[in-house]
């Protein structure tokens, strides 16, 4: 989509014209996509498009289900941290360190980022899925002995963590790879909102499962929220995880293809430039450093800030469920509108940046709102729940709907460089300022206080 992938070289023909028997042009035939230029010249190919396959939305799928489950297993811990305490022992730093395995799994981004431009998208999708597989299974090793349990944890968190560079890098390459230039913003949000669709779904499926220590359980008595019983819930989700990941990586296994037959589009079969030249190219362009931090540090602390919600509202009172639930509204609601979004922005072309600005405007109110309402001793506003939900809900709504506006304007901006480089240094810069976040809230207990600076 956009004003940079409508040009002329855009409608020429993907394909060169047929050679005959001789070696010598074909005669021209009147027929759809071809007209005889000249009496004397050779033909000339009328603009057509590129071919767009059925399959394409079966590739969407098994990736968007990848990133949505990388997403559910990285945002275990947060929404259940109380009870995570109790069964297994952990402490402020395990819950934080739990949830910073992901943006510390993003140090090897630019290993990922060459071999998917250098190999190919299946190749990257199939590691990516089998260590997530190995990191799932790690955490489910039945152990009595505690500690050597939470190093196994740790490690499986952090095996999970090293896919995120895939899951959330290479939405737009796939979009520009199987999508015609209509559908790629659509393609985009799906691939890359799927994944803060799964840690929405963690704030969902922890609470309502996992009994808190004061038994506030839906499926829970009282009674039964011990320390076994709990420890015994906690590991039926991570069994469950275990499976889920298990079946997309069958799945990816057998049958997740690189590339269609023929290209959607000329952006899809032009050459791009090479791995030194994309990082030069990058880092001497100040237009898109400055549209990289626009989206690195309010994304990357907003999703610092959410893995560890459930922490962060602990002393004003609000309880393991109802943490949950706020988070959950507010990534869902962002992914609705942010789909939403994307397939208006398909539709109009040339009104990303506007569209950025009005979403970051309202992001901008709803932070200062939660600010202000949770510095009430100071304020002296009203805390309530229904201000809490309100302001975390249009919070998330504002920001992750504008994620795949941004990485559309991101690929445009910097073309020809692959799209899997551009996205892998914004997404690195994004989990660079979410594991200063999560890093010095182990520090300090007033986190709420610093997650909009």
């Amino acid at each position: 989509m956009g004003l940079g992938w409508s040009s002329a070289e855009e409608r020429e023909s993907l394909l060169p014209p047929p050679r005959g028997a001789a070696g010598g042009p074909v005669v021209p035939q009147l027929r759809r996509g071809l007209t005889p230029a000249a009496p004397a010249a050779a033909p000339r190919l009328v603009p057509v498009s590129g071919r767009v396959y059925g399959r394409r939305w079966l590739v969407l799928l098994l990736f968007s289900l990848l990133g949505f489950a990388q997403g559910l297993v990285w945002n275990s811990w947060g929404p259940i941290q109380n009870s995570a305490r109790l069964a297994f022992g952990f402490s402020s730093w395990d819950i934080a360190l739990l949830v910073l395995w992901g943006p510390i799994g993003f140090l090897p981004c630019f290993a990922f980022m060459w071999l998917m431009d250098k190999r190919s998208l299946r190749v990257t999708v199939l590691l990516t899925s089998f260590l997530m597989v190995l990191g799932a299974g790690l955490r489910c090793v039945p152990l009595s002995d505690l500690t050597i349990r939470k190093k196994l944890i740790h490690g499986g968190q952090l095996l999970n963590g090293l896919a995120g560079p895939t899951v959330m890098n290479a939405a737009p390459f796939l979009s520009t790879t199987w999508f015609s230039p209509d559908e790629r913003a659509t393609a985009t949000a799906i691939a890359s909102l799927l994944n803060y669709l799964g840690a929405a779904c963690a704030f969902l499926i922890g609470p309502l499962v996992v009994p808190s220590p004061n038994g506030t359980s839906h499926l829970a008595l009282a009674s039964e929220s011990n320390s076994e019983h709990i420890k015994d819930r906690i590991e039926a989700v991570l069994y469950a995880e275990f499976g889920m990941v298990s079946l997309i990586f069958s799945a990816a296994l057998a049958y997740f293809p690189s590339r269609p037959p023929f290209p959607p589009s000329v952006a899809a079969a032009s050459q791009r430039l090479s791995y030194r030249r994309s990082f030069c190219r990058l880092l001497s362009n100040f237009r898109f450093l400055m549209i990289a931090l626009a989206y690195a540090i309010p994304l990357g602390v907003f999703s610092g800030w959410s893995g560890v919600l459930d922490l962060i509202l602990t002393p004003v009172h609000v309880s393991q469920v109802d943490a949950g639930w706020i988070g959950f509204w507010s990534i869902v609601g962002g992914c609705v509108v942010g789909i939403a979004m994307a397939r208006f922005a398909d539709s109009i072309r040339g009104m990303l940046k506007l569209i950025l600005l009005l979403l970051l405007f309202g992001a901008t109110l709803a932070s200062t709102w939660f600010s202000l309402t949770c510095l009430t001793s100071v304020t002296h506003l009203p805390l309530t729940t229904a201000t809490l939900y309100t302001s975390c809900i249009l919070l998330g709504v504002f920001l992750n709907s504008s994620i795949p506006i941004f990485f559309e304007l991101f690929v445009e901006t910097v073309y020809p460089v692959p799209e899997g480089i551009t996205c892998g240094v914004v997404t690195f810069l994004s989990n660079m300022f979410m594991g200063v976040l999560l890093f010095f809230s182990h520090f300090t207990i007033q986190v709420r206080n610093m997650s909009y600076l």
